[in-house]
């Protein structure tokens, strides 16, 4: 077992990375319905707006048939730009790299389809460059039961941390008392966020 000291994703230290949530793609994701993976990329996504998260999107060959980003997440980023690019590994595309790189954030939080290529690829490239890399795995579909446990598998291999994406977001959020609070528990659609404004409000924030 590797001996680290805990450092926790923050605002500051954070970036996340959305790679090829496309609708054509979206169609052969075996592992969770189409609706649950888009509820939980668009929360994910959400909820990174909201506590000010640099955020970078990125697709391959959109023109094809794997076709444009879902319309629920542009919906949910707009004016975000989305860079196209015909890299198998996001990472290796100069335009996602300098993107990822001009964040200089030092953790990387990726979700893609499909996790073990769009998701694992980049995030272990970012930990062979020194950077600390986690995936969203319940933001990350693929096409098999096999996939995704090699995918799993590998990343852990090397030094990934796997996690999901809520509770990524409240790491970052870390004191529910902030007044992003309510804005983070409402895009990750838990119906109680309205009492995480009363808490706010109780502590004067």
């Amino acid at each position: 077992m590797t001996n680290r000291t805990y450092s926790p994703l923050t605002s500051d230290n954070a970036a996340l990375v959305l790679v090829d949530h496309q609708v054509g793609l979206m169609t052969g994701v075996r592992d969770y319905s189409t609706g649950e993976l888009k509820h939980n990329v668009v929360a994910l996504a959400k909820a990174a707006k909201a506590l000010n998260i640099p955020i970078v999107v990125t697709t391959t060959a959109r023109d094809s048939m794997w076709g444009p980003t879902i319309p629920e997440l542009v919906e949910a980023l707009p004016g975000i730009e989305i860079i196209n690019r015909s890299s198998v590994n996001a990472y290796d595309d100069p335009k996602v790299a300098a993107a990822i790189e001009a964040t200089g954030r030092k953790k990387l939080i990726f979700a893609g389809i499909s996790l073990e290529v769009c998701a694992a690829f980049p995030a272990m490239t970012a930990v062979a460059r020194g950077l600390d890399a986690y995936v969203a795995v319940d933001a990350s579909g693929t096409f098999s039961d096999t996939k995704r446990q090699a995918g799993l598998l590998r990343m852990q291999q090397a030094g990934v941390v796997l996690s999901d994406y809520g509770t990524m977001m409240v790491e970052i959020l870390k004191d529910n008392g902030r007044p992003e609070a309510a804005a983070v528990y409402a895009a990750l659609d838990m119906p109680w966020a309205t009492l995480v404004g009363q808490i706010a409000q109780a502590f004067g924030k």
